[in-house]
């Protein structure tokens, strides 16, 4: 939104006017952001009539496995888990040898076209290959996504545009080296099947603001528009929008631009940006972004960037008006309802999991890059009910010599409330030293905190240690044995700005061991998890076996404005 039209809609809402938004907003319905909250940023999004007037998004993943989640909702505030793009290492091998956290699967673009989804997108690090598209008949199911379609792409944050002509455009973002590094959109075509490319053109920097990123190209009214955002990932994030009558420009500058941003607000949403914009089945227009619940502070922001939606005004042949972002909206909002196939959760479940025999790991469950699936067992013979894990040789920061296909013994869930509480049981004996189980606060290898048990030169202790800037020291005390049989810990966001990680006898009282400010793991990229690990810090492979029950996450609290929150199991709709 551009400053203008935020002081125009600021300025009528403190006379009590009308909403400066068309007719279309009369009948509104109160709903409230983020929409997919935690690690869930670059949303794509479409509305598909054919699937039973279904919306389905997509958002990036980096290293995280399995990659490229998939939400569903048929109104657009209650969001379930259907799928993820990539959930075998066979359909693109290479995601899992990237060392560096902040590669991987960056945004990707969904798009659906005659009865097929398409997601393009780029695995930024990977060594050979990892740009292209993977294809489905049906997004209910990870085993349907296709391998990956290689395509020469040259850049990230591809778009897939498929015209009226016939032709399949795709337009990237293109890094072009220099004294500084510059940014600038270039587009070709694809063909398929074949995944061949014709030679990039150069197509649009925007409004110049470094660095373009992030395209869309939509057809309407005659005009070719083209979204792109721009500024960066941090405050300088904003949306902006230009138009042609040619798919290749040039290109007309909406003079509103930004037509979203969070620039010198004080809003508690900041970083809005990288939008996608789809209709629903009224007609109404929507657009969704990715927005980091910060507040100009830009300090404490652990879930990281999230998915935001607003309501969209586009009356024919004109510029698109854009909502800005707040916690607490209003919208026409489809009828509410909840009929999602799948098996994954909504957004807004709770966990509690007992993992008995024959269960499956919930499809929110998360590892960091590859995992090796011999180190996970639900139930194994004499252990009924818990989640067996078998160390690695890698401990959460991973050591210098790391081999990323080595894998490490970590799953978790991401952090998608502001506020909650995350419980584990524990009943593991290291039998040598340096073996190590517990449970953490991950963001990734250079920033988590974790408290476990561990083997010191053959004394079993309770350790809390930390990884990253500023972090607090390590605790470490000796435990009677019996505690090896039976163990609780407890992680939980007690307010806005810190964790406590507490831990004791299961069934006595749990010692609060540390108080972590979520800082240590505000940082750009990728969000906070919470889970399990199992290491020998460096030992070798396998070892003492830890056996986790009793899995339980549980909401407390949405921050929706500056000390303002909703309660996390009332859901998004009022």
């Amino acid at each position: 939104m551009s400053l203008k039209t935020l002081a125009i809609t600021a300025s009528l809402g403190a006379l009590g006017l009308a909403n400066p938004f068309p007719s279309p907003y009369a009948k509104n319905t109160t709903y409230y952001n983020p929409i997919i909250p935690g690690f869930h940023p670059d949303p794509s999004c479409i509305f598909v009539k054919e699937w039973d007037n279904t919306f389905f998004c997509a958002s990036s993943s980096f290293i995280a496995f399995p990659g490229m989640p998939i939400h569903a909702s048929k109104d657009l505030v209650n969001w379930k888990l259907v799928s993820h793009v990539q959930s075998r290492p066979s359909q693109f091998p290479g995601a899992g040898n990237i060392t560096r956290a902040g590669g991987g699967w960056y945004a990707p673009t969904i798009r659906y076209h005659q009865g097929t989804f398409y997601v393009i997108n780029v695995d930024v690090d990977a060594a050979t290959g990892g740009s292209g598209i993977f294809t489905t008949k049906n997004p209910y199911d990870n085993d349907a996504w296709s391998d990956l379609l290689e395509v020469e792409i040259g850049g990230y944050d591809p778009d897939l545009f498929f015209d009226k002509s016939g032709t399949i455009y795709s337009q990237a973002a293109i890094t072009i080296l220099g004294d500084p590094f510059t940014t600038d959109i270039e587009q070709f075509t694809i063909d398929l099947p074949s995944g061949n490319s014709t030679p990039r053109h150069f197509l649009s920097n925007g409004t110049g603001v470094q660095p373009p990123e992030g395209p869309h190209m939509y057809y309407k009214d005659g005009y070719y528009w083209l979204l792109l955002a721009q500024g960066g990932t941090a405050l300088d994030h904003q949306v902006t929008i230009s138009r042609s009558k040619s798919p290749s420009g040039p290109w007309e500058l909406d003079p509103s631009n930004p037509i979203l941003t969070a620039i010198n607000t004080t809003s508690l949403f900041q970083t809005v940006g990288h939008a996608d914009l789809f209709q629903d089945a009224a007609g109404n227009w929507w657009g969704v972004a990715l927005s980091t619940r910060s507040g100009p502070a830009y300090i404490n922001w652990p879930m990281n960037r999230e998915t935001v939606l607003y309501p969209v005004s586009w009356p024919t042949g004109q510029w698109p008006v854009l909502q800005p972002v707040r916690g607490k909206m209003s919208g026409p909002l489809p009828p509410r309802n909840i009929n999602i196939p799948g098996t994954g959760p909504f957004v807004k479940d709770p966990d509690h999991y007992t993992f008995p025999p024959g269960s499956s790991l919930p499809r929110h469950f998360t590892y960091w890059r590859f995992p090796k699936t011999q180190n996970y067992f639900v139930s194994p013979a004499g252990h009924s009910n818990t989640l067996r894990l078998i160390p690695s040789n890698s401990n959460l920061t991973e050591f210098d010599t790391f081999d990323p296909r080595a894998g490490k013994t970590f799953i978790g869930r991401r952090q998608t409330d502001t506020l909650f509480t995350y419980t584990i049981d524990m009943s593991f004996t290291p039998q040598h030293s340096g073996e190590e189980a517990g449970a953490t606060i991950y963001l990734r290898q250079e920033r988590h905190a974790e408290i476990g048990v561990v083997n010191l030169n053959g004394t079993t202790h309770l350790r809390f240690r930390a990884e990253g800037p500023d972090a607090p020291a390590t605790v470490t005390k000796p435990i009677p044995n019996s505690w090896c049989e039976g163990i609780s810990f407890e992680i939980k966001a007690f307010n806005f700005t810190h964790y406590s990680l507490s831990a004791g006898a299961r069934g006595g009282r749990l010692e609060t061991f540390a108080q972590v400010n979520n800082s240590l793991l505000s940082l750009e990229f990728t969000g906070a998890f919470a889970g399990i690990y199992a290491t020998t810090n460096g030992n070798g492979e396998g070892g003492s076996p830890a056996y986790f029950s009793n899995w339980v996450y549980q909401g407390q609290g949405q921050a929706i404005d500056d000390g303002q929150y909703y309660p996390s199991n009332k859901g998004p709709t009022v």
